[in-house]
């Protein structure tokens, strides 16, 4: 399992806006720990700074200094499309205009495909911008988009499915006889309709910051006041460290626009609320609100939940750190059982998931955890984690505590059996490598070597997040997708614009670090079955790897 992004931005005139966006990209550095990027403009120019790593690796006083200006964004990588290279770091440029963009995005796109045809159609073969350049992201798609979109005032009349769309949530664009060249503002306006899937967009001009979210709100954003300016920002926690009041989500479906004239709001499309509720699970901050409900709250009434659903007599609850530990405390509340700090984290690990291979993952559970003997010793454990999605994680601590002396290992699950991939910005990658699609509870649970498993239900998971079942996307868990999935293989000559799930990124001979993309990409997990039951599956598949070592 891998995670998505953090967006942020700032326009704070009289402050240093990249110091303030690097200290919110450091709160976000939970979202993704690939690549970091900020952008910063003086009004006349914009200039880039990103690198591969965290975000105190790529930047230090001397990058910061030389990004000056009050009006920034940033950005915190982790692949969910494209490889992990220099090229696919954001934020990513783009000429609109007679401007420049500077574009970050959190999400993940599904007709991507759709729109790599009509980009095509529109400019020809040749591709130029940050696609020319080498990336392979939706985030240089989109870039293209506007950029086409501003010089030609649409995309090429063949493309009526990409520009065809549903009247009941999008309204008819305003300005839709402007001539080209249009408006960064404009062209924001004719180009959001055309996406589809997820995306929280943070991007600016010289002189303007921008800040969108697609019609589902399926990735959190949020907008906070500063004494001398605004914020966006992907959780309300990267307000908070910067000293920012919240004031409110930016909706789904909604553009807003902060200049020297203020806080514009304009809405592209209606709201159809389907909210990531893995944010609530696993992927937000404890410290951050989403939806007006706090998080840490969420995983303490999953945890008690999960103790109604599957009592045990044990003798202490113990949490797998630090994701684990709200809802094991919350397991301890509920259940009477004493709570105690059985493992140990080492604090300077990133969270294993997020690391792209299997050898870095398998290495990444040894190297951050470990049990504490006088703690567990003799004893029957409960054992708190947020998931399972490969089982590797589980086993290995399974066997571990046992190995440290405890008597009995109950693992209980804060959410139920992942059972599906998720296409809107979290690399569950295949179906084929989700240990719940091919296994029974008690298949898994004497997969990863416990006494017993107990996982927490949809409808006690969705209480749990104070959120209604219908405002909620838990597509990974039930197959319900609340915006269609992507059926078709990878389009020829646009490859590089087109998902790569992580186990297949260097298949078929492929070397990703040299930015092109794999040859024949396509969508193994829809052969193996789809909920939508869509005719479009993959024609060609590549065999299933061993199963991989995260969680």
């Amino acid at each position: 399992m891998n995670e998505e992004c953090g967006v942020f931005g700032v326009w704070a005139p009289g402050e240093e806006a990249s110091r303030l966006t690097y200290f919110g990209l450091y709160a976000l550095q939970h979202r993704g720990q690939e690549a970091a990027g900020i952008a910063s403009t003086d009004g006349s120019n914009i200039l880039v700074y990103k690198d591969l790593g965290l975000v105190s690796q790529v930047f230090d006083d001397g990058a910061l200094s030389s990004l000056t200006g009050h009006l920034a964004v940033g950005h915190v990588r982790y692949a969910t499309q494209g490889a992990g290279t220099w090229e696919n770091a954001q934020p990513m440029l783009g000429p609109v205009a007679g401007s420049t963009l500077a574009l970050t995005h959190n999400g993940n796109l599904t007709n991507t495909r759709e729109l790599m045809e009509a980009i095509h159609h529109t400019s020809g073969e040749d591709l130029t911008g940050e696609l020319g350049r080498g990336s392979s992201t939706d985030t240089a798609v989109i870039a293209a988009l506007m950029e086409l979109v501003s010089e030609h005032g649409q995309l090429d009349a063949r493309d009526h499915d990409v520009q065809d769309t549903d009247s009941s949530l999008y309204p008819p664009v305003a300005d839709a006889d402007a001539a080209p060249p249009l408006s960064i503002s404009a062209t924001a306006r004719r180009v959001l309709p055309l996406l589809r899937g997820a995306f929280s967009l943070v991007f600016m001009d010289e002189h303007t910051l921008y800040a969108a979210r697609d019609p589902h709100g399926v990735r959190p954003l949020v907008l906070g006041r500063l004494q001398r300016g605004w914020v966006v920002a992907s959780e309300s926690a990267a307000l908070d460290i910067i000293g920012a009041a919240f004031v409110r989500e930016i909706e789904p479906g909604e553009l807003i626009e902060i200049d020297a004239d203020g806080v514009r709001s304009t809405r592209f499309a209606a709201q159809r609320p389907a909210g990531c509720v893995f944010e609530y699970v696993y992927l937000a901050r404890p410290d951050t609100r989403i939806a007006g409900r706090s998080v840490i709250a969420a995983r303490n009434a999953m945890g008690a939940a999960l103790a109604r659903e599957h009592p045990v007599d044990a003798d202490l609850v113990i949490a797998t750190p630090e994701s684990g530990t709200p809802a094991a405390i919350g397991y301890a509340q509920a259940s009477g059982i004493p709570y105690g700090q059985g493992l140990v984290k080492n604090t300077y690990v990133g969270r294993t998931f997020i690391q792209p291979t299997q050898t870095l993952r398998q290495l990444g559970i040894r190297l951050k955890l470990n049990p504490v003997r006088e703690v567990i010793a003799g004893k029957r454990l409960v054992v708190v984690d947020d998931s399972i999605v490969r089982g590797n994680t589980q086993r290995a601590l399974v066997r571990m505590l046992r190995e440290a002396g405890a008597a009995e290992v109950h693992v209980r699950i804060s959410s139920p059996p992942v059972l599906w991939p998720c296409y809107y910005g979290i690399d569950f990658a295949t179906r084929a490598e989700l240990i719940a699609t091919g296994m029974s509870v008690d298949e898994i649970r004497d997969s990863i070597g416990a006494d017993s498993l107990g996982y927490l239900s949809v409808d006690g998971m969705v209480a749990a997040s104070g959120q209604r079942a219908d405002t909620l996307c838990a597509a990974c868990f039930t197959g319900d997708y609340p915006i269609t999935p992507p059926t078709a293989g990878a389009l020829p000559g646009a490859s590089a614009a087109v998902r790569v799930p992580g186990v297949y990124r260097r298949r078929n001979g492929t070397d990703t670090s040299t930015g092109a993309a794999p040859r024949g990409v396509t969508r193994p997990d829809f052969s193996a079955g789809s909920p939508n039951g869509a005719p479009g599956a993959a024609s060609t598949t590549a065999a299933p790897e061993p199963e991989g070592p995260s969680r």
